[in-house]
């Protein structure tokens, strides 16, 4: 039996872990809260509290790569309200971890973001150029593993995520003066970032970059206003610009590579 772990269970490696002990998968997972263990052991998923520090790992991080095969690092940047840490510095002591188990597979879960504020298409053969802390620190923690030649590293870089919960018109809804309206979305919907990183592992899709981004990118004017429709929210409001500019991410890989067929729509 294969065995797998998913470093950071939350909104998108629950469902993934879950989806592995479905299909009689043996997986680890971890979380950085107490309260969750209980949770991941009622799904059969073997919990590990485990926190990562820019100065060190908390938790048992060498029995939680104990026997595994292949794992998915599903841990983001937090750099958001103020929070200013070295994730690179986190990501060299997961490596330094890594290298001190047996693992050599690892899926590593990224964002395009790292591609920074660019117009028109970016494949995954476009240099990234990031603008953000997180983007930037993003792109040197792949390098972290893809420059292993003694690990097999596929990196998937993800659109914006939607799915249940979670969806930026929440948030948008209600809005007014809102700009760059004619500027396209890059977004992915759970039930595919699940099975893009089940292909990566099912199909031996190693030492790739994959750009996990549905391949339809209407305007975010255009898609929002539908988005708010289709919930009875208000309605987003978009001031006037002629301005068509943003980046479109092409799963390249994905779809003349690997001919893979999207599951879910936007």
């Amino acid at each position: 039996m294969t065995k797998i772990g998913v470093l950071g269970c939350g909104w998108l490696g629950l469902p993934l872990a879950k989806s592995f002990v479905a299909d009689g998968f043996f997986v680890h997972g971890s979380t950085t809260s107490e309260e969750k263990i209980a949770i991941l052991k009622k799904e059969g998923i073997v919990p590990f509290l485990i926190t990562f520090h820019e100065y060190g790992i908390e938790g048992d991080i060498s029995d939680f790569f104990k026997t595994l095969e292949v794992l998915v690092v599903n841990i983001p940047p937090k750099l958001r309200n103020g929070n200013n840490e070295n994730y690179v510095k986190k990501i060299k002591l997961l490596h330094e971890a890594v290298k001190k188990s047996t693992l050599d597979k690892i899926i590593f879960i990224s964002s395009i973001s790292v591609y920074g504020a660019v117009d028109g298409k970016v494949t995954e053969e476009s240099i990234p150029h990031p603008t953000t802390a997180s983007g930037k620190q993003l792109l040197a923690a792949e390098k972290i593993f893809l420059d292993d030649q003694n690990l097999q590293t596929t990196v998937i870089r993800f659109g914006g995520l939607i799915g249940p919960d979670r969806h930026p018109i929440t948030t948008l809804s209600g809005r007014e003066n809102l700009s760059n309206g004619n500027a396209p979305v890059n977004l992915i919907h759970l039930n595919d970032c699940i099975q893009i990183i089940r292909s990566v592992f099912e199909n031996s899709w190693w030492n790739e970059v994959i750009n996990g981004v549905h391949p339809d990118h209407p305007s975010k004017q255009e898609y929002y206003t539908e988005a708010a429709k289709k919930r009875n929210l208000q309605i987003p409001d978009y001031k006037e610009d002629t301005n068509k500019k943003g980046k479109i991410v092409v799963p390249k890989v994905l779809l003349i590579v690997k001919n893979y067929k999207f599951t879910t729509t936007l």
